[in-house]
């Protein structure tokens, strides 16, 4: 039997894991922040309660989301959605085709039947995030990284690219919100996660954090 010409296919692209030091560093900076603004925003946090639950039962909601390494974790936000929000996703994919395609590009809408009255002012102002600073204090999140995700989207749009989203905590904020949140497709938001993983540094955390204030007060990319 002759040699072999062929090449072997290459390997897929993993993600070059940041050092434990630098996690560790990272952990410390998240607790020291997201107590410091727990303290802070309680007061807030609590009128915000008191408007939801004026708007609906129940003032929080828990969905399911892929953190570091695999392992799943309720995400909390402020509930902004209709009891029956699925119902109301999956009616209007049927009925609206460009509605369908936005979904699928982006996985937002510009018009989403899904939202409660105070649920609009909540989402374009970020503060339905707000209680994911528990997320951060139980190490589920970090105060930067990539925005959590399910299963079904880590497996459809990440591709190759999985490790670098699984490499780190998924995060409050990113380079997706300071770039555009809805304004960029959902390959853009990839591309901008992968940055993220393989420029991880305190710094770059800090730098983030300082343009996530001036995008979220120009709702920059909100919907």
């Amino acid at each position: 039997m002759g040699p072999r010409t062929g090449k072997a296919a290459p390997a897929a692209p993993r993600a070059a894991r940041p050092r434990s030091w630098q996690h560790a560093g990272k952990r410390g900076l998240d607790i020291l922040l997201a107590s410091t603004m727990l303290l802070v925003l309680m007061p807030v946090m609590l009128v915000i309660t008191l408007l939801v639950l004026r708007d609906g039962k129940g003032a929080f909601f828990s969905h399911r989301r892929v953190g570091r390494d695999g392992q799943s974790f309720g995400c909390l936000k402020f509930r902004s959605m209709v009891p029956d929000a699925e119902a109301a996703l999956a009616k209007l994919l049927a009925e609206d085709a460009e509605a369908a395609e936005l979904w699928r590009n982006t996985r937002k809408l510009k018009r989403d039947p899904r939202i409660t009255r105070i649920g609009r002012v909540l989402r374009a102002t970020s503060l339905d995030e707000l209680p994911q600073l528990f997320n951060v204090l139980r190490g589920d999140m970090s105060l930067v990284g990539p925005r959590p995700v399910v299963q079904a989207e880590l497996t459809e749009h990440y591709g190759t690219h999985a490790s670098h989203y699984l490499a780190v905590r998924p995060g409050i904020t990113g380079l997706w919100q300071i770039s555009g949140r809805s304004d960029t497709s959902y390959a853009q938001r990839i591309e901008l996660d992968v940055h993220y993983v393989e420029r991880f540094s305190l710094w770059f955390d800090l730098v983030i954090l300082a343009k996530t204030v001036p995008a979220v007060l120009v709702r920059r990319g909100a919907c």
